[in-house]
């Protein structure tokens, strides 16, 4: 059998989803850390864009053979109600994906040192003075929508095969372009709540009320964006058993 134990895919998680912290979010301070006073600009938002789609490309190709790469938990919670993936599953992605999202935060604070805590870390957050929760509740779902919504395109049976990796990678830089300057683009529930636990244990600022924001959109998006997909993807060949297939090839 070539099937990864349920720990093999469970390391694979952590391990993921810590690479897309620590070389995504980890962009976010380092940036902010090399700009000194300079004002953002939208070279900053396209290196911070291109370091999330670069991570995602290499986790997709390094790790998606042994647990599917999901590191997010909006693919997961997308792929078990689409029947991808057994419910067993969920709570141990989950897990895995929350605490390699928490270990990479706390890599960027090893790397950077007290200086990107006080730079934000790249918590996920918007200005509640000028955004209003509607708009950044809207903004976190359409951009996760878009990537789940990929991800199910990438991985369906009639896909080119090959560029799961590059079409994922591309759609997450592509994200956050529009995205970042709203809520700084989160579209993941684990890149969202690791680097704010780890703020917190470090001293620094967390706008805690904000949480419910981005995981309910994230969420919600995973869910719908799999119903959505399977609505408009859906032909007589999904429904056929492999009994009936096999059936049918020899008739013919």
């Amino acid at each position: 059998m070539d099937e990864n134990k349920q720990w093999q895919k469970l390391a694979a998680e952590f391990l993921g989803t810590a690479f897309l912290v620590f070389v995504g979010v980890g962009s976010v301070p380092a940036t902010f850390i090399l700009n000194g006073d300079a004002p953002f600009t939208m070279a900053s938002l396209g290196i911070i864009a291109l370091a999330f789609g670069l991570i995602v490309v290499a986790t997709v190709y390094v790790f998606g053979y042994i647990s599917g790469n999901h590191i997010n938990p909006a693919v997961t919670l997308g792929l078990a109600v689409a029947g991808k993936i057994p419910w067993r599953e969920v709570p141990g992605y989950l897990v895995a994906q929350i605490l390699g999202a928490t270990a990479g935060a706390f890599a960027i604070v090893g790397v950077l040192g007290q200086a990107a805590v006080e730079a934000g870390l790249g918590v996920a957050a918007f200005n509640p003075d000028t955004i209003p929760v509607g708009q950044a509740f809207f903004a976190e779902f359409v951009g996760t929508f878009l990537l789940v919504f990929t991800v199910f395109g990438v991985i369906h049976r009639k896909a080119a095969p090959g560029f799961a990796g590059l079409a994922i990678g591309f759609v997450v830089f592509a994200a956050i372009i529009p995205v970042g300057p709203i809520t700084g683009a989160s579209i993941n529930p684990a890149r969202t709540t690791g680097p704010m636990i780890v703020q917190q244990i470090m001293g620094g600022e967390v706008a805690w009320e904000q949480l419910w924001v981005y995981l309910g959109a994230e969420l919600l998006a995973g869910v719908l964006a799999a119903l959505a997909f399977g609505f408009i993807s859906k032909t007589s060949a999904d429904n056929t058993t492999l009994t009936e297939a096999l059936t049918e090839e020899k008739a013919n």
